[in-house]
């Protein structure tokens, strides 16, 4: 699922995000959302979240568990 429509995101999902400092070459960390940080209901680069590491960036992927 993609990560730029915010009711697709909810605290706890597991994401894959860009941070800021890997814009450029697009390494992907992933996480558990802790914190949405964009407030309008959909951003053209992904919405911005905070993980539960502390590490913030936009959403590039929702990780969806296959069970």
């Amino acid at each position: 699922m993609q990560g730029n429509i915010r009711k697709n995101i909810t605290l706890g999902t597991e994401v894959d995000i860009v941070l800021k400092k890997n814009q450029r070459t697009g390494i992907l960390t992933r996480g558990i959302v802790k914190k949405i940080l964009t407030n309008s209901s959909n951003h053209p680069h992904g919405i911005k979240v905070m993980l539960t590491t502390g590490a913030v960036g936009r959403v590039k992927n929702i990780i969806t568990s296959k069970d």
